[in-house]
Formats: structure tokens, C-alpha cells, sequence
């Protein structure tokens, strides 16, 4: 095995900085519950490991102009573990709760699986519907781009050399606010995604719909946002006209590939019928029926 140098910054620009200047092939070290695995059976060969875990804003979860900002690097479980953030934002503990096993989700991190941009991240969707911000630190300073806008394909990410995601914004919520995340799998547990939906919305005082989000993976080649979804469920009560239109929104934004998980045609089918539970499940906790 070639020689690997180690790196433990303290801050995000230390670690931007040894990013930028690595000659070879470099990788941040968050959970590991990627990284690891791919280097052991040899998928990955870095010259350089950062290990950013000694970093303070990238392992912290603290409330922020109302709402939550927590680091890349913080495991699932503490998120899953902190209830005031659980309440606030159970759809994104939904995706928490399906990485992995228990053992898993005490190291992998949100922060990890948004980077490892897999088409099929569990947290993903629900972080898209949630509406999350991610800070990104470079050679160029501090950026913000949405969640959605960081994968760009399988295994791919819009991130530049040098840079590296460091903490996530999910913003205050407004009164009678939910969200949910479902997937479905041949297994319920240990499995990857087939498909999965978050969503996110909004109820005013009379119980109608003024603000969703929906989101969707394991239907393309990154999780996607579909507006045309969120439109069916805003002005309505969620009723099942709205759940109907929510459905075919999703199937018709799939486009998802035949592979032994699923072909195209099952794919695109689930996509309706998960939203429509999806939108079920964050109405209810919207309205109080956790």
C-alpha cells in the first residue's frame, strides 16, 4: 500500500488550505463510514486523509437566528439523540434513521453522505425538502449554496479544489411546519434506497397547504427538487385530489435507470405512491398527530 499522509486541522481553512495544496488524490475524513470502505477495497488510493473531526464548527449543532445550524462532521446518532432538533425537524432524523446500522449512524455524518454523492443518500431528500443551506469553505473563502445544488452526479460534487463543505443552516420554522422522509427497500433495514422522498410543508390556521417542498431520490442521477409536486399540495388541505396530483408530479419527474434494485417502470410508480405517504406522514405531524 502506498504511503498516506494524515492531516488533523483545527480550523476549515487549515484544512482548505492542505485541500488546495495536495498534489495527488486528497479526501476529508468525516464518519469514515465511506472512506474507509472504499480504500480498503481499493476503489479510492488518497495520498492525503484530512481528518476534520477536531474542528469545532463542523462537529457542533447549536440554534442560530432561530433556527439550527449543525457541522458537517457530526454523526447521525447526535442529531437523532438532540430532541429539540428532532421536533423541530423530524423528517431530516427520518433520514438520519434509515443510514445504516445503529453502529453506523454513530459515525457516519450528514455531512459525509451529502458529499459522497450517491443518487440513493437517505439524508439527502430530506435535507433538500428541509430546505437546508450548506457552507462551503475554499481557497476563495465562505460560499452558501442550497443542499441540492452540491451533488452533480454519482460520486460526483460541484465542489471546487480546495473546498469542503464544513456545517449546514436549516432555517426557523413557521408555526403548523412539518416534514417527513420515506423510502422504500426490499429490506427494511441495511439496504440502500429504490426510492426516496422528503417533504416539506406548511399549514396555515384554516389546515390549507401554503408552503411544501418535495424532494426525491434513487430517481436520477442526484436527488432532484420538484416544484410541480410542491405546487399540487399549495392552496389545498392535502386532501386526495391533492395527494393524487402530488403523485403523478413525482412519478413524472423521475427518471430513474433499470439496475438490480428496480427497474424504470417499478421506479417511477413508487415515486407516486411514496410521495403520497410522505405527504401523509409530514401532514399529520404538521397538524400535531405525531
Amino acid at each position: 500500500m502506498n504511503e498516506i499522509r494524515f492531516e488533523t486541522p483545527k480550523t476549515a481553512e487549515a484544512a482548505s488550505a492542505l485541500l488546495a495544496g495536495a498534489s495527488g488524490l486528497a479526501k476529508v475524513l468525516s464518519g469514515g463510514t465511506d472512506l474507509l470502505i472504499q480504500m480498503r477495497s481499493g476503489m479510492t488510493k488518497p495520498e492525503l486523509v484530512i481528518d476534520v473531526k477536531g474542528i469545532t464548527e463542523m462537529t457542533s449543532v447549536a440554534i442560530e437566528n432561530g433556527g439550527y445550524r449543525f457541522g458537517a462532521a457530526v454523526p447521525c446518532m447526535h442529531l437523532v439523540e438532540n430532541k429539540a432538533f428532532a421536533k423541530v425537524w423530524p423528517g431530516v432524523i427520518d433520514g438520519c434513521n434509515w443510514v445504516g446500522s445503529v453502529q453506523v449512524r454513530g459515525r457516519a455524518s450528514v455531512g459525509g453522505n451529502v458529499c459522497n454523492a450517491s443518487p440513493a443518500a437517505d439524508t439527502v431528500p430530506a435535507m433538500i425538502a428541509a430546505g437546508a443551506i450548506a457552507s462551503i469553505v475554499g481557497p476563495k473563502g465562505r460560499r452558501e449554496v442550497p443542499v441540492e445544488q452540491i451533488a452533480a452526479g454519482p460520486g460526483k460534487t460541484t465542489l471546487e479544489k480546495g473546498e469542503l463543505v464544513t456545517s449546514f443552516f436549516l432555517p426557523q420554522r413557521a408555526p403548523r411546519s412539518a416534514d417527513a422522509y420515506m423510502r422504500f427497500t426490499p429490506r427494511s433495514e441495511m439496504d440502500i434506497a429504490v426510492v426516496g422522498c422528503g417533504i416539506s410543508l406548511t399549514l396555515d390556521e384554516k389546515g390549507v397547504c401554503t408552503h411544501a417542498r418535495v424532494s426525491l431520490g434513487a430517481v436520477a442521477e442526484r436527488a432532484l427538487v420538484v416544484p410541480e409536486a410542491a405546487a399540487a399540495l399549495i392552496g389545498t388541505t392535502v386532501d386526495e385530489a391533492a395527494l393524487t396530483a402530488l403523485a403523478a408530479a413525482a412519478s413524472a419527474a423521475a427518471r430513474p435507470i433499470d439496475d438490480k434494485r428496480g427497474t424504470k417502470v417499478f421506479r417511477i410508480k413508487i415515486a407516486g405512491v411514496l410521495a403520497r405517504r410522505t405527504a401523509v406522514v409530514a401532514l399529520n405531524r404538521a397538524k400535531g398527530n405525531n
